[in-house]
C-alpha cells in the first residue's frame, strides 16, 4: 500500500451516494435481535428496497394476479369455443384454409359435449364442467391471435410481450410497478412442476429490469419444502451465523460499489437478504397442512391441486404475481389422441381452478385478485395428418384464433368477447392481440400501459411495445 495515499476530496454527489450506501448497511445490521436473526419488514428498514410497495397511476381494481398457463396450446374448440359446424361438416374438407405448420385434413369435430352454464348461458366443454359452474364470474375472450405458430416465440409473446427479443415478463413488470406487500417472500413466483419449459427462465425473467424483479421458480412437483425451494435450508450453520455472514458480505459489497453503480450487484444483495428471510417465512406459506381438511380436499391432493392451494396462500400473504404452469412435462400440445389427452389434462386442472375461484370468494379476495387462464395459442379445427396422410386424431398449432379467459379483479363476468369463424380457425370479430390482453391486465392493476416504462439502451420500453388497447367491454 502507498503510505502517501490520501483519499480524494468528496463532492456533494459522492457524499450523498456513500451516505445512502451506509444507511443500507445499517439496515442490514438492524435485522439482528438478541438471537441474531430477527426479520424486519420494509417499513422498519432505513434503506428503500426496489420491492417496496408503490402506488399505481390510478386506483386499480386488482391488487394481485394468478395466471394459469397451459403450456403447449390448449384447443379452444374443445374447451371454451363451441363450433357445431365442425360436427355438421365432420370428415369433410373445409376448402381453402389458412396455412398450418403440419399437414391437416378434414373438419374434426370436438369429441366433447358443450352445454350452457349459469345465467349467462355461455357454453363450455364437459372437460371443464366444474370451472363452468363459475362462468357468470368469467369473461371469455374467443378472438385472441398470436404472431407465429411456434411454441417458443409464442410463449415469449404471451409471457413477455415480444416473440423475438428477450423482454421482462409480465410478472416482472407488475412487480416493478407495484412492488410487493411482503418483503419476506418473493413478489413474483412461477410454479412449474417437473421442470422449466424453456432454458434460462425466459418466461419469468426480469431481462433489462433490475434483477430484484426476476421471478422465483418453484418446482411444485415436490411436497417437501427443502425440495420445493432449492437451498431453503442451510445444512451446516445456524441462522445467527448466516446473519453475521450476510452482515460481513454487506460491508464488503459496500466497499466494492462505493465507486461504481451496478444493478446486478444490488439485485444479488437483495436476493441474499430475501433468501435468508425466506428460511423462516416460506415454511409457513408453503405448508398446506395448516389448511382445514375440507379445503385440502376441495383442491385435491394432485400436484396441481397442491400448487393452486399454495398459490392462494402466497397471494393472501402479499405475493403480487403467481404463475401456475400446467403441462410442462406432458404439454397441451395435442397433435394426436386429443380426446384421451385433453380429458386427462383438463381433469388435473378443472377441480383446482373451481376450488380457487370459490375459495377466493369465501375469503373476500376475488374482487381484487385477477385470474387469467390460457396458453400461447390454440389448435386447428382440422385433423392433423401423419406422414402417410392418416388422421392422427389430434390438432396442429393455430395462432390465428384461440381463447383465454379472465375473472375477478374488475372483470365483468358472464361475458364473451369476440369470435372466431364458424369452424374456429381464425379470429374474425373483435380481434384481440396479446398486447391488448396485457394492456387490460395493467389497467386493472391501476396502470396506463403507455406510461409504465423503463429506460434501457436509450429507449423507453414497455410491456405492450408500441400497441395495445384496453378491453373496456369486459370490465365491470
Amino acid at each position: 500500500m502507498n503510505a502517501s495515499f490520501r483519499p480524494a476530496p468528496l463532492n456533494r454527489r459522492d457524499v450523498l451516494r456513500r451516505s445512502a450506501l451506509g444507511i443500507g448497511a445499517l439496515s442490514l445490521g438492524a435485522l439482528l435481535n438478541d438471537d441474531g436473526c430477527r426479520v424486519v419488514d420494509a417499513a422498519e428498514s432505513a434503506s428503500p428496497s426496489p420491492l417496496d410497495v408503490r402506488a399505481p397511476h390510478f386506483p386499480g381494481r386488482a391488487k394481485r394476479v394468478i395466471h394459469f398457463f397451459l403450456n403447449g396450446g390448449p384447443s379452444h374448440v374443445d374447451t371454451f369455443d363451441d363450433k357445431p359446424a365442425l360436427a355438421k361438416y365432420a370428415d369433410q374438407p373445409l376448402g381453402e384454409t389458412l396455412r398450418t405448420e403440419r399437414k391437416t385434413g378434414a373438419a374434426f369435430p370436438s369429441p366433447f359435449k358443450f352445454q350452457p352454464y349459469g345465467e349467462s348461458g355461455i357454453k363450455v366443454s364437459e372437460v371443464f364442467a366444474r370451472t363452468a359452474q363459475h362462468i357468470d364470474d368469467i369473461a371469455v375472450i374467443r378472438s385472441m391471435f398470436a404472431q407465429v405458430p411456434n411454441h417458443e416465440p409464442s410463449l415469449m409473446l404471451m409471457n413477455s410481450g415480444d416473440s423475438i427479443q428477450p423482454r421482462p415478463s409480465v410478472g416482472s413488470w407488475v412487480l416493478y410497478g407495484l412492488g410487493t406487500e411482503n418483503q419476506n417472500l418473493p413478489g413474483f413466483i412461477a410454479m412449474c412442476p417437473g421442470g422449466q419449459p424453456i432454458k434460462d427462465n425466459a418466461n419469468w425473467r426480469a431481462a433489462f429490469l433490475p434483477g430484484a424483479f426476476q421471478g422465483t421458480y418453484v418446482d411444485s412437483k415436490h411436497k417437501e419444502l427443502s425440495r420445493l425451494i432449492e437451498n431453503i435450508e442451510h445444512p451446516q450453520i445456524s441462522s445467527a451465523d448466516q446473519r453475521r455472514q450476510l452482515n460481513l458480505l454487506a460491508r464488503w459489497n459496500e466497499r466494492h460499489r462505493a465507486d461504481r453503480s451496478d444493478d446486478r450487484l444490488d439485485a444479488r444483495i437483495q436476493s441474499f437478504e430475501l433468501a435468508f428471510r425466506m428460511q423462516r417465512h416460506a415454511a409457513d406459506a408453503f405448508d398446506i397442512a395448516q389448511e382445514p381438511k375440507h379445503i385440502r380436499e376441495q383442491y385435491g391432493d394432485g400436484v396441481h391441486g397442491r400448487q393452486t392451494l399454495i398459490a392462494r396462500r402466497l397471494l393472501e400473504r402479499g405475493v403480487r404475481y403467481v404463475q401456475l404452469w400446467h403441462g410442462a412435462g406432458q404439454p397441451w400440445d395435442n397433435h394426436a389422441k386429443i380426446e384421451e389427452n385433453i380429458r386427462r389434462l383438463a381433469g388435473e386442472l378443472d377441480g383446482p381452478i373451481a376450488a380457487l375461484l370459490a375459495d377466493l370468494k369465501q375469503r373476500g379476495m376475488f374482487e381484487d385478485t385477477l385470474v387469467l387462464w390460457g396458453g400461447e395459442f390454440g389448435r386447428t379445427p382440422t385433423v392433423e395428418l401423419g406422414a402417410k396422410g392418416d388422421p392422427k386424431l389430434g390438432r396442429d398449432h393455430n395462432h390465428y384464433g384461440f381463447s383465454v379467459w379472465m375473472a375477478g379483479g374488475g372483470i365483468k363476468g358472464g361475458t364473451v368477447r369476440g369470435a372466431t369463424d364458424d369452424f374456429g380457425f381464425k379470429a374474425v370479430e373483435d380481434r384481440t392481440s396479446v398486447h391488448d390482453l396485457h394492456a387490460t391486465m395493467l389497467h386493472l392493476l391501476g396502470f396506463d400501459h403507455e406510461r409504465l416504462t423503463y429506460r434501457y439502451a436509450g429507449r423507453d420500453f414497455r410491456l405492450t411495445d408500441v400497441s395495445g388497447n384496453v378491453l373496456h367491454d369486459i370490465l365491470a
